[in-house]
This record gives C-alpha cells, sequence and structure tokens, in this order.
C-alpha cells in the first residue's frame, strides 16, 4: 500500500494522460456532432449540383472555380473585405486612442462611459440593424440633421445608394465593434506597470511616444485578440445585412454569409452556397491564424 501511494506522489500532475482526456471528451462529442459533422456535409455537397429536393449530381470543382470567375460571387467576398476596414481596422485603431487617453486622464464617469461604448455588444443585431435603418432612411434622423444644419446637398438615401449602401453599412459595423476593443484595450492596459510610464516620462518621452513604446507594446495580446474577434464578426456579418439591406441595392452589400443564404434558400443552389460556405470558412481560418502569428509573433 505504501509503495503504490508513493508511486502515485512521484507521478506528474496530469497524469495518465488518458484521464484528462476522457474530461474534455464530452465536449468533443458535442463540438464534432454539431461542428464538424455539419461542416464536413457542408464540404460533400459542395461537390454536388443540387437544388436541395430532386437528385444530386456531381459538380467537381465547379461550384468552387465559380467562386473566382463569376462576378455575382466574387464580388461578396471583396465587399466583406472592405468591410474589414469598418468592422475591424477602426474598431480597433479608435479602441487604442480612446484606451490610451482614458489610461492617461482621469474622468469622472469612467464606468458610464465604458457600459455606454459596450452597450451595442449586449444589443441583438436585428435590433441593432432596425434601428440604424430607421436613422438611415430618407427620411431618418441623419438626413433631418443634415437639413437642419444647412447640409442639404450631403442628404441621400444612404442604403439605397449604389455608392453609400456598403459603408453606411461598416459604419454601423465600427459603431458595434468599437466598445469591445477599447473594453479589452482598457483591462490590459490596467496591467501596465506605472513605472514604465514614469519611466518614459523621465526620458522626455511625450503622449505619443508614451504611447508607441509603452501602451502598444504591452498590448500585443489584446490587440491579436480584437482583431481575431472583429474579423471573424465582419466576415460572418450576416443579420445587419439581412435586416438592412437584403444584399442591395443590386448587388452592392452582398456579402458570403448573405450570399449562401440568398444561393441555399431562395435560388435553390445549394451546392454552390456550401461551396462559399466552405470558402468563407478557410478565408476566416486563414486571416485569423494570419494575424495572431503577425501580432503576438511566434512563440517560442
Amino acid at each position: 500500500m505504501k509503495s503504490l501511494t508513493a508511486g502515485y506522489g512521484r507521478r506528474a500532475p496530469g497524469e495518465p494522460r488518458a484521464v484528462g482526456y476522457l474530461y474534455v471528451l464530452p465536449a468533443l462529442v458535442v463540438y464534432a456532432l454539431f461542428l464538424l459533422v455539419p461542416f464536413g456535409q457542408s464540404v460533400w455537397l459542395s461537390f454536388l449540383h443540387w437544388d436541395g429536393l430532386t437528385r444530386a449530381t456531381s459538380a467537381g470543382f465547379s461550384n468552387y472555380s465559380d467562386i473566382f470567375t463569376d462576378p455575382s460571387l466574387r464580388a461578396p467576398f471583396g465587399h466583406a473585405l472592405v468591410l474589414l476596414i469598418f468592422y475591424s481596422a477602426l474598431p480597433v485603431c479608435i479602441g487604442l486612442l480612446l484606451a490610451a487617453a482614458m489610461s492617461r486622464i482621469r474622468i469622472r464617469g469612467m464606468t458610464f462611459f465604458r457600459t455606454v461604448l459596450f452597450l451595442p455588444q449586449v444589443l441583438a443585431m436585428v435590433v441593432v440593424g432596425v434601428a440604424w435603418q430607421s436613422i438611415l432612411a430618407p427620411d431618418g434622423l441623419l438626413n433631418d440633421v443634415l437639413r437642419a444644419v444647412g447640409l442639404d446637398s450631403l442628404a441621400r438615401p444612404w442604403l439605397g445608394d449604389y455608392d453609400w449602401a456598403l459603408p453606411a453599412v461598416g459604419i454601423v459595423g465600427t459603431w458595434v465593434m468599437t466598445g469591445l476593443c477599447l473594453v479589452l484595450f482598457l483591462a490590459g492596459a490596467q496591467r501596465i506597470p506605472k513605472e514604465l510610464y514614469e519611466a518614459a516620462r523621465l526620458d522626455g518621452a511625450g503622449a505619443f511616444r508614451e504611447f508607441f513604446a509603452v501602451t502598444l507594446p504591452a498590448l500585443r495580446a489584446e490587440i491579436a485578440v480584437a482583431l481575431t474577434l472583429t474579423i471573424v464578426a465582419g466576415l460572418r456579418n450576416f443579420d445587419l445585412i439581412y435586416v438592412m439591406t437584403s444584399g442591395g441595392p443590386g448587388e452592392a452589400t452582398s456579402v458570403p454569409a448573405y450570399e449562401v443564404y440568398h444561393r441555399a434558400f431562395e435560388l435553390n443552389q445549394v451546392g454552390s452556397a456550401a461551396a462559399v460556405g466552405v470558402a468563407l470558412t478557410v478565408l476566416i481560418f486563414t486571416l485569423t491564424v494570419t494575424v495572431s502569428r503577425l501580432v503576438e509573433g511566434r512563440r517560442s
């Protein structure tokens, strides 16, 4: 009995590994059933011509080649990359600037400001879409304000304009994602030792140099997380597009996630929709891994 106890005492924490795998097995089973199996089925459907009802026929790689050759399929991916500027780049930059200012300057009611800026994250995107659709309508609040200040020439049907519909949706994405980035960066900024700021100021560093020498390097992990979350949100954007524009006017705001729905349930092109979904998944995975490598760097 003593030797058995001694044997267990010499065993490394977490051994045997089989016991650890048993703990995560239920989660792995759920993950496989509800994610891996449907994704595998989508990959299989992407190689077929199928309308969802009749007998399917083999399509080979034609559904994937259409993504590169068919303008109606290629354009949504271009729109999604444009939206990344509004969903990811702008929120991260704005969040960094606000976090740097708030960590440097004491502001009364900081909790209130954080709550207000984070509020869009807790709202259902359908609610956000309906509210902004009303604001951006031809007779909406934005045009009323422009007319009230004498800028009638700038008033327009924002969501019905071919040139402005996509940026209008993108601005809504910026409004939604900025609060998330700000909260992440503020949490990271609180972990930065005050001595680093004091040392930088003793060296004569101003606000800008202090930001680039101290704040920005210390927030690399938070920036990686923020970029990952915002990129995923921007590329899988569906609800805002569905509620606000339905891909219009024409196809000016169509994005891959909406194109999956449009082709599968409205055009009955299930194979093509599955190919778009698989391509979108690969794009999201590639971009998030690349961003993580570039921002965080390789860990030794």
